[in-house]
């Protein structure tokens, strides 16, 4: 099985905390890298992983400190090294506004975050399986 490599772009420590725990609870095997602010994740995606393999996924917030996640967004799906790369949306925002813009941008997917612990794993789960088993992902080395 895949050992599956996920950058969490998260400012919450307690959010990072759950997505953590819930992860743990997949049947995925994952590495999670996190960075807490925009300007981390740029830094990471541009630097850290220059001769390393990139993440798989990307689960981003939008309310960063430093660059927004609607920043960070445009960067990584501007950048021929990077674009290929699935983004999904994790965050508490559910404004159309933030939808259509991280769609405007290229986003893969949207989800709002649910408040209830049970109903955040839940959906960790079923996100885990679309994209590490139902979808293919690319493979560029």
């Amino acid at each position: 099985m895949k050992n599956y490599q996920i950058l969490l772009v998260e400012d919450n420590e307690g959010d990072i905390i759950l997505t953590l725990e819930a992860f743990e609870e997949c049947n995925f095997k994952t590495e999670i890298q996190v960075a807490r602010n925009g300007k981390e994740a740029i830094h990471l995606l541009f630097e850290t992983y220059k001769n390393k393999q990139l993440p798989d996924l990307i689960l981003l917030d939008i309310n960063l400190p430093l660059l927004n996640g609607h920043e960070v967004l445009k960067k990584i799906k501007e950048n021929e090294k990077t674009k290929h790369i699935p983004v999904v949306i994790l965050s508490t925002s559910s404004s159309i506004s933030d939808v259509n813009s991280t769609f405007t941008n290229n986003a893969n997917s949207f989800i709002s975050k649910p408040s209830d612990i049970n109903d955040f794993f839940q959906t960790i789960n079923s996100l885990s399986t679309y994209w590490f088993e139902t979808c293919k992902l690319p493979d560029f080395k």
